[in-house]
């Protein structure tokens, strides 16, 4: 794989309001722990696991820490028609293009031609290849979020279900199945 262009910007083009990238830092917070726990105890007397609520709670906050995806490819859709274009592309107008912190590195040569974006960590977010479109990739903060959520959830969910199943046990423990 050869790596023709390396574009590192320097230059505040993208919004990222609230984003991970930016520097601030997404945290599981006690407001936001019991909020989980409200809506597990909600999905285990429904016996559903991981119902609507949880999931829209969990996409919300993992868009803050994501990258402004649709922002990049509109960056890149809009002003380049072709991989001639983006290889024909100098560093100063790339950093023009996809804004701080991101970073583009662009192929050219072996399978085909292909662009790879990078966030300020260095998390591949995006590829774009000729012929077939974008490819969104989740970023290592998008899976610690994801991960700390559902591993929330499922310590509440399992207690919740433990409470429950002990009520159903104490209503056995009354009743007098002999009379």
């Amino acid at each position: 794989m050869d790596i023709t262009e390396i574009a590192k910007s320097h230059h505040a083009g993208i919004q990222k309001t609230g984003k991970a990238s930016s520097g601030k830092e997404w945290k599981l917070s006690d407001s936001l722990r019991e909020k989980i726990t409200e809506y597990a105890r909600e999905d285990a007397v429904q016996g559903v696991y991981m119902g609507n609520k949880f999931l829209a709670l969990r996409k919300s906050e993992v868009a803050k820490v994501a990258p402004d995806r649709a922002v990049l490819m509109g960056k890149v859709s809009q002003e380049m028609a072709d991989m001639k274009t983006i290889r024909e592309a100098d560093r100063r107008w790339l950093c023009l293009l996809f804004g701080e912190p991101y970073e583009a590195k662009f192929q050219s040569e072996g399978t085909g031609s292909a662009v790879h974006v990078y966030d300020g960590n260095g998390d591949e977010v995006l590829t774009y290849t000729a012929g077939v479109g974008w490819h969104e990739k989740e970023s290592k903060a998008e899976t610690q979020v994801h991960g700390a959520l559902k591993a929330a959830y499922y310590y509440a969910f399992r207690a919740a279900r433990q409470e429950i199943n002990a009520g159903a046990v104490e209503m056995q423990g009354g009743f007098d199945a002999r009379a």
